[in-house]
This record gives structure tokens, C-alpha cells and sequence, in this order.
């Protein structure tokens, strides 16, 4: 038996949640240089025993949507998160290699100010950034959780509609055999 329009409602789902994740990202300004938006895909596996729809992105973006706790406070969003920093983590030497927080601290055209008004380099601003994410966390944006529910809360009646019609064209090929 061949299930079509099952397929399609699964179809649908996948291209539903990648559609309103990739939106989430961009209006919620977390889409800093596109690695994460690009990344967003889903797949549609048939196998012998039933259809399979799975989900695909970028290892940091589950941080970025769930969150991560930090090691003096949590927000309030992250604090069922199941990531968290440890008080051991090195997160300024982390910065120190790669520069992460001063590139997007560039990118955001955030430097910090001395007592007498001078800029700071962004360097300087990337250990601040790396400091403060240590201590309060990273604050959960829901950009992928949130559309996949919605989509699921949906999704049962789509697909008991859609196999109906796939049983109703298997009965009707039998019928004119």
C-alpha cells in the first residue's frame, strides 16, 4: 500500500517547521551570519514500517533554542534547559582562541567605553561578553520549539485525513481489479 498523501502531510509538517524556525531566527535577530538559517533542513525516510521525519541543524543551535543555565543565575526561559555552564568551564580561553564574542561583538558594533569615554577594542569586549555568558547563561529563543509543537498539535488530525484518503484509493484500485 502506498501512503501519498501521508507522505505529503509529513511533507508539509517538515517544510512548516523549517519554514517558521528560519522566520523566528531572522525577526528574532539571531541570525548572525546565516550558518545556523542555512543549516535548518528536514528529511523524509520511507522504510518498511512506517515513515520517519527528521530534523537537522547546526550542534549550537539546539543551545540557542533551549538555552543554556549559567553558573550564577538563570533566565528564566533556560531554566529547564538541560545544558549548563560548570564553574571549571573555560569559556574566556574559548574566547581567547577562536574570538568568537569580539567577531560578533563587531558585528553588533558593541565596544566598551573607559571612565573617560575612550572605545575599548573588541577583543576587550568579547571576554566581557564571554564573562557575562558564563555567569547568567544563554536565554532560550524557542526559534525551532515553538513552530515544531504548534505543528505537532496539528499534525494527528492532518495525518489520520490523509491516510483515509490513501485507504480510500487502495479500495478503489482493488475494486477495479
Amino acid at each position: 500500500m502506498e501512503f501519498t498523501q501521508t507522505e505529503q502531510a509529513l511533507e508539509l509538517f517538515g517544510k512548516y517547521v523549517i519554514q517558521q524556525s528560519r522566520s523566528n531566527l531572522t525577526k528574532g535577530k539571531h541570525n548572525v551570519d546565516n550558518k545556523l538559517y542555512e543549516s535548518l533542513r528536514y528529511s523524509l525516510e520511507v522504510e518498511n514500517d512506517g515513515v520517519v521525519v527528521s530534523f537537522y541543524m547546526e550542534d549550537y543551535g539546539q543551545f540557542q533554542d533551549r538555552g543554556v543555565r549559567g553558573v550564577e543565575k538563570t533566565y528564566s526561559q533556560s531554566a529547564n534547559s538541560p545544558f549548563s555552564y560548570k564553574q571549571s568551564s573555560n569559556l574566556k580561553g574559548f574566547e581567547y582562541a577562536t574570538g568568537t564574542f569580539a567577531k560578533w561583538a563587531k558585528f553588533r558594533g558593541m565596544q566598551p567605553r573607559d571612565k573617560k569615554g575612550r572605545f575599548g577594542s573588541y577583543k576587550t569586549m568579547g571576554f566581557i561578553l564571554a564573562n557575562s555568558i558564563k555567569k547568567k547563561g544563554i536565554k532560550a529563543t524557542m526559534f525551532f520549539t515553538k513552530p515544531f509543537n504548534k505543528a505537532l498539535e496539528r499534525l494527528p488530525q492532518e495525518l489520520i485525513d490523509a491516510m483515509v484518503l490513501d485507504v480510500e484509493q487502495e479500495i478503489i484500485i482493488a475494486t477495479k481489479k
